[in-house]
């Protein structure tokens, strides 16, 4: 699998996030290019939800989200991100994470990708939980403060690290180790999260935003706002407001909005 955008495609990537193609692959480019990327793209796994086909190649993932109005879930958030940073000249490896492996052991591996962009330092890319870093960090040990949120990479066990997400977070951790590659666990985690009836994004609808000041999410039938000082919820009562929150505030346009909110309004009163 080709895991580099063409320069076509980096070119209508860039124009898509508003980043002048970088001259040199720099902490400078990284920082700028990972920051709108996280502010540009919409977290979504709708796909999933409806069980629609999804792909975890990057060339699909750039027509569906730069070509098409729709976000991704981590395997195409990440995925395109690490894609197109390879494009400009960035070492990246596309590291095989466990999102929750605290509680569900090695059994999660698989279920997250995430980047390690090597520069003079190591430094991890990370735009796969919708609600957590903005900004790359670097791949060290240490706590971690963005945009008033606090979060940290902790030792797990073995040589096993943890990254930990912000108090309001959905996802409390997941585990990487800096040097660990498995496509293959990523395309087998992929491919149950797609189809077996436990996934929990087959049971329900999950979209999130970044935003500057703070975070937007959608669960089923609840509308969240999350900012450093908590969590304000209300119910998105009947189809046009979901469709204006998916127009105005997640700036997306999956197809079947109708069929989306069926199912989602329906969990939301189970």
């Amino acid at each position: 699998m080709d895991q580099k955008l063409t320069d076509a495609q980096l070119d209508a990537y860039l124009a898509r996030i508003g980043v002048a193609r970088p001259e040199q692959a720099d902490i400078a480019a990284l920082k700028m290019i990972h920051q709108r990327h996280a502010l540009g793209f919409t977290w979504e796994a709708i796909d999933c939800f409806m069980g629609w086909p999804s792909s975890l190649a990057p060339h699909t993932t750039f027509a569906k989200m730069v070509e098409g109005r729709r976000g991704g879930w981590c395997y195409e958030m990440n995925g395109l991100l690490g894609a197109a940073l390879s494009a400009c000249g960035f070492t990246v490896t596309r590291l095989c994470g466990g999102v929750r492996r605290a509680d569900m052991g090695d059994l999660a591996l698989g279920n997250h990708l995430t980047l390690r962009i090597d520069l003079e330092e190591p430094w991890l890319a990370e735009a796969g939980l919708g609600d957590a870093l903005v900004d790359p960090v670097p791949l060290v040990i240490g706590p971690i403060a963005q945009n008033g949120y606090d979060f940290a990479i902790k030792p797990a066990d073995g040589d096993w690290l943890r990254f930990h997400n912000h108090a309001f977070g959905s996802a409390p951790t997941f585990d990487f180790r800096p040097d660990y590659t498995d496509e293959a666990a990523l395309a087998g985690s992929q491919r149950w999260l797609m189809e077996n009836d436990a996934s929990p994004f087959r049971a329900n609808l999950v979209i999130q935003r970044h935003f500057p000041d703070r975070i937007e999410s959608l669960v089923n039938a609840t509308w969240r706002t999350i900012s450093p000082r908590g969590i304000v919820e209300r119910p998105v009562g009947d189809f046009s407001t979901f469709k204006s929150l998916l127009e105005h505030v997640f700036q997306i346009d999956p197809p079947r909005c109708e069929a989306i909110w069926s199912r989602a309004s329906v969990n939301s009163d189970a």
